[in-house]
């Protein structure tokens, strides 16, 4: 059966990991969170106190950093692995959540998780998110997908995670910090957030999860059975 590569790519908050992950499940393929990826180097760099002003002191902390994920058959879910140690419930705090933005827009940074990740691509059969994947990473993607939401309706849905998580956030709080790394991920300089010309837009500011699961399922058997028929 042809592979191809499915790279999604969209706002914080727009739920392409949790789509991700369950297309991945669907289509039988590897799944590669890239924003856990950077989530981790923000997790190291903050217990390390890397200053983001030393490239000296970055491209020495890179050197030290091993990502991996490892599936979690009672949680039925992909973890992050940094430098052998599960680090998937820290990278998800909010005190993570307010520095990954900054850490992911340096240039260093970008281009060391940008090489790793298309290692892991490299044999198809992936479904990989963030805000690079269809433009950077993997600019001949089969599939590429931009997903966006209101962003109210993301903040709503970011809180109801940090709840469910024991963590009480404002809601203020929640909406300036998506705003924040909207306005960084769309303006920095390497990598920046933006559509692809061939990407099928995907707003699901209405739309429930099985509802967007199911349109990227038909999108991903039209190109497979392109790829087939090629």
């Amino acid at each position: 059966m042809s592979k191809i590569i499915i790279a999604i790519d969209g706002y914080s908050s727009c739920g392409k990991s949790s789509t991700a992950k369950v297309v991945a499940a669907h289509l039988g393929y590897g799944y590669i969170d890239t924003g856990a990826m950077y989530r981790a180097v923000s997790l190291y760099f903050h217990q390390h106190y890397v200053s983001l002003t030393n490239p000296k002191e970055i491209q020495h902390a890179l050197q030290q950093i091993q990502i991996s994920f490892q599936f979690n058959p009672e949680k039925r879910l992909n973890e992050t692995y940094l430098n052998g140690l599960c680090v998937e419930d820290e990278i998800r705090k909010m005190y993570i959540s307010q520095m990954v933005s900054e850490v992911s827009a340096v240039v260093d940074v970008r281009r060391a998780m940008v090489a790793q990740q298309q290692r892991m691509g490299k044999h198809k059969g992936v479904v990989m998110d963030g805000r690079d994947i269809g433009t950077v990473v993997f600019p001949s993607a089969e599939l590429k997908i931009f997903m966006t939401a209101d962003p109210i309706i993301r903040a709503e849905r970011r809180q109801a995670e940090l709840l469910e998580k024991g963590e009480l956030i404002s809601f203020d709080e929640i909406l300036e910090n998506l705003r924040s790394r909207d306005y960084i991920d769309t303006h920095r300089s390497e990598g920046p957030l933006r559509q692809a010309d061939d990407a099928i837009v995907l707003d699901n500011s209405f739309l429930t999860f099985d509802e967007q699961v199911e349109l990227i399922l038909n999108w991903a058997d039209t190109r497979i059975s392109r790829e087939l028929r090629a």
